[in-house]
């Protein structure tokens, strides 16, 4: 993990920097297979642009946390990240379930995870200030 991160003030509850990687494997694991079977759905004229394009915006506001706060080192940029993580990933469990609701069912780890990692997020934030 990055040096400059190692440094910044964390809450006592912060999980330990190993967790995190083996987290994210899961987790992308389900993204990879859930948003793979929306996309499929979109191409099948299953779902629309509008139940699709949460799940897109989930993928780059996700692929753009890790620019954000370890080559950027900007902890107010990467909280408005992950909240537009946790808001598109909402957004995409409540549209796809009326088409899939086991797509629903599966994100729930990742909507849980992202929770938890916007409280760390905001407290980091907070006392990094």
């Amino acid at each position: 993990m990055n040096q400059w991160y190692k440094q910044l003030k964390k809450p006592a509850w912060s999980p330990p920097a190993w967790l995190f990687g083996p987290v994210w494997t899961v987790l992308y694991a389900g993204i990879f297979i859930t948003y793979g079977t929306a996309i499929y759905l979109f191409a099948k004229a299953q779902i629309t642009w509008p139940v699709l394009l949460p799940f897109i915006l989930n993928v780059v506001f996700n692929i753009a946390f890790t620019p954000l706060q370890f080559k950027l080192r900007n902890n107010i940029l990467a909280l408005a990240d992950i909240i537009l993580i946790w808001l598109t990933l909402v957004w995409a469990l409540l549209a796809i379930y009326p088409f899939a609701a086991w797509i629903t069912w599966v994100n729930i780890p990742y909507l849980l995870w992202v929770s938890f990692a916007t409280v760390l997020q905001s407290s980091i934030t907070w006392l990094n200030r």
